[in-house]
């Protein structure tokens, strides 16, 4: 049977996986209502976060699809695919046009030599342009520095939601086979001049775990047969050879693994069976032979401390409480996450680094919700010294946004380090593009959302070290303290509403040394949230004045990170998110101080 490879890449949102769904029920692959999205994380923020493997069968063909992710903080699942595949489909949304992320992936592709078909979703949105995108993409594919043949590239119409898909615009819209065909036209066979009978060469570009198979290695066959029970070597990528044996080998059909007693060139298998196996290094049977190129994974850009819950509740709401607990969950995550590091030198505290705030919120909320309770230090971006020079990780900024906010958005960014590259204006909106660094952009995730009022679309990516950008001033508000430790008040919540934002309702159990809310003159204050109304029998005037809580803002993983100070931590526990000093009394936090 003949194989096709093609990896799915756009920005977040552009619609990869409705398309992905889309081609799979046309080919019968899986029933009705059936996602690639199928972690719960995945479902409720709507966004993919683990690149997926399926295969459909289509006209005699096997077509190998690797959904990936559009976040820029899960690029390290992207680039490891590219390798694996033989073409990419560019998903591009037909009223957004090509976005920061779509330029990050087209660039890994471009580079590898891949030729890519571009998909120009969503054509049914009321503002949509396929022209103008078209345009925009290949203009795109020139900046890249694309060749003439990547240029003349092949474009299809779609609605991935309603699984429509059309060659041109005013072709009969009835199902996704247009689309079909293109890939059966366009894609290589992947198994083509490929020699099932030769050494074994094969790598592994993603990493799954099995509590009965253990690591498990998602690995593009480049030639020869692959076998359960078979005598392999692995080539690391630091030069070593490794002997071991392969035990079971799984294919892929619709969403399932399925066991199969053999796989030969061109395949994209699951191997079990290897417990060093990684990202990147060669699976062969001849032990001589030379190792395929290695797959690099970018490097983390922000790190912060994961430690034992201390707090005056810890062990309240957790399963998993103690530090060995937490180093063994950890331990566990390293064998599928490739973009986290994780330094265990400490006994009661762990040095964690990732490729973004969501990158480590995701992990957090995914523990959480097994049931461990820890607490999180304030986010810092990692600096390194290259040849002298200080540098630390910048980002490019694009922001759509109506066009009576942008002095807003220029001024709060440029307090924070970035400098505006460009200024597109179209009829009522406006695209602004900076660049800066990755510190300017922590916290400010919520402000953005205030001051464009939920309608601004902020979109960033990683693109490299540069020189320090120098001192950058962060928060302006303080943070209002509880000194006693109880049940916290209506009556007392609605006297402290006026100097700031709470984070916590009435009712709440808090105790000394948690922040409760912030303080808009940015002095930190102490206050006591337990204090009950007088209730004497004397008489004065306002007595009975009705109370009027204004709704607190809720803390959740993300915004906890965005608020936190560098005196605090970021308790977590399966029911509650909550921020508290470091120091939890006045006396202790003055100790510090001094």
């Amino acid at each position: 049977m003949e194989i096709r490879n093609i990896a799915i890449i756009a920005h977040v949102d552009h619609g990869k996986t409705a398309l992905t769904d889309a081609i799979m029920k046309q080919t019968g692959a899986v029933a009705e209502g059936t996602s690639m999205d199928s972690n719960a994380l995945e479902r409720e923020r709507g966004i993919t976060i683990y690149a997926k493997n399926a295969a459909v069968e289509y006209k005699g063909t096997k077509i190998n699809i690797v959904d990936t992710p559009g976040h820029a903080d899960f690029g390290s699942e992207v680039e490891r695919v590219l390798r694996s595949i033989d073409s990419v489909l560019l998903v591009v949304d037909a009223q957004e046009g090509p976005m920061p992320q779509t330029r990050f992936v087209l660039k890994k592709s471009l580079d590898l030599g891949l030729k890519p078909i571009v998909v120009l979703n969503k054509i049914d949105k009321p503002a949509a342009d396929p022209a103008k995108a078209h345009d925009q993409v290949l203009e795109l594919f020139m900046e890249l520095g694309a060749s003439d043949e990547q240029c003349d590239f092949p474009v299809i119409y779609s609605i991935g939601r309603d699984g429509l898909a059309m060659r041109n615009l005013d072709d009969e819209r009835k199902d996704i086979t247009p689309l079909l065909d293109l890939i059966l036209e366009k894609v290589p066979p992947a198994n083509e001049g490929a020699d099932a009978t030769a050494t074994l060469m094969a790598q592994p570009f993603n990493l799954a775990y099995d509590n009965f198979l253990g690591r498990m290695a998602a690995a593009r066959i480049y030639q020869g047969t692959i076998r359960p029970n078979q005598q392999v070597f692995l080539k690391t990528v630091s030069g070593e050879t490794i002997s071991g044996k392969t035990t079971k080998i799984f294919a892929f059909k619709g969403l399932e693994r399925v066991e199969v007693s053999e796989a030969s060139a061109g395949d994209i298998v699951m191997i079990a069976g290897l417990p060093d196996i990684y990202i990147g290094e060669t699976v062969t049977t001849d032990e001589n032979a030379t190792p395929l190129p290695a797959i690099a994974v970018d490097e983390p850009t922000i790190a912060l401390d994961f430690l034992v819950n201390n707090s005056p509740f810890a062990g309240k709401e957790g399963k998993f409480v103690t530090s060995r607990q937490i180093r063994e969950r950890l331990e566990k995550e390293l064998e599928v996450n490739v973009g986290l590091k994780v330094d265990f030198d400490s006994s009661d505290s762990f040095h964690v680094s990732g490729r973004g705030e969501l990158h480590i919120a995701v992990l957090l909320e995914n523990m959480r919700r097994e049931g461990y309770e820890l607490q999180v230090s304030q986010p810092q971006v990692i600096i390194r010294e290259e040849d002298g020079v200080k540098k630390e990780p910048f980002e490019e900024v694009i922001i759509d946004t109506p066009t009576e906010f942008q002095g807003a958005i220029i001024e709060k960014l440029g307090v924070r380090g970035f400098v505006m590259q460009n200024l597109v204006q179209h009829e009522t909106t406006v695209r602004l593009t900076f660049h800066g660094p990755t510190r300017g952009l922590l916290g400010y995730k919520s402000i953005f959302i205030v001051d464009t009022k939920g309608e601004g679309i902020l979109s960033s990516r990683f693109v490299g070290f540069e020189p320090f950008a120098g001192e950058i001033r962060h928060r302006n508000v303080g943070s209002m303290i509880s000194m006693a430790t109880g049940k916290a008040l209506g009556f007392s919540l609605w006297n402290l509403q006026d100097r700031g934002v709470l984070y916590i309702g009435p009712a709440v159990e808090v105790y000394e040394g948690q922040v409760i809310g912030n303080t808009s003159k940015g002095e930190e204050m102490v206050v006591n949230p337990t204090k009950g109304k007088q209730l004497s029998n004397m008489r004065a005037s306002g007595n009975d004045e009705a109370i009027y809580l204004t709704p607190p803002y809720e803390l959740t993983i993300e915004r906890g990170l965005e608020i936190i100070a560098e005196d605090e931590y970021l308790e977590i526990t399966p029911k509650s998110v909550r921020l508290r000093k470091q120091h939890l009394t006045e006396t202790a936090r003055a100790k510090a101080r001094r």
